[in-house]
């Protein structure tokens, strides 16, 4: 991965970071200063909203060591699964916070419940991405095995020769 990419990258990364950051005190804020007017249940979806950058928040975090493991040429070892797995549980977390959000708007779709199946719909779509990601973990899983199995291979040669 060259330089550029990775500092690229890193700033994406810092800038999203930073913004959940910001989003995180907004709501905060929001939650203990600005009233509920009734609409909507604010309360509830302040809480969700506040987790769901934590789930953001660990996945960058994740994405962010990964990247340093494949500068430094050390991602495909066991160290790796931690962050992988991190990222999976992250995805996971967001969308069970998703489907929470549907179900704090679903009582005020009742006349057009198409809204709430189609934001269940976004939910599975989430699971989708972590269930990709399972994938990715297990094609690390085989390239990790491989590159175990040829450093061992490695060491009968040069103990041959």
């Amino acid at each position: 991965m060259g330089k550029l990419t990775v500092a690229a990258l890193r700033a994406v990364l810092a800038v999203v970071l930073t913004g959940t950051v910001f989003v995180q005190v907004s709501m905060v804020w929001a939650l203990f200063n600005d009233p509920e007017d009734g609409a909507l249940p604010l309360t509830p979806l302040r809480l969700i909203t506040i987790l769901g950058m934590v789930a953001v928040q660990v996945a960058l975090v994740c994405v962010w060591r990964l990247v340093a493991m494949v500068r430094r040429g050390t991602v495909f070892s066991h160290a790796a699964f931690r962050y992988v797995d991190g990222v999976i549980g992250a995805i996971v977390a967001a969308s069970l916070l998703w489907f929470a959000v549907t179900a704090v708007n679903a009582p005020g779709q009742r006349d057009d419940p198409g809204v709430t199946v189609i934001m269940g719909g976004i939910g599975l779509a989430i699971l989708g991405v972590a269930l990709i990601v399972l994938v990715l973990r297990m094609l690390l899983a085989q390239a990790v095995a491989r590159d175990v199995e040829a450093t061992q291979m490695q060491a009968e040669l040069d103990g041959v020769i």
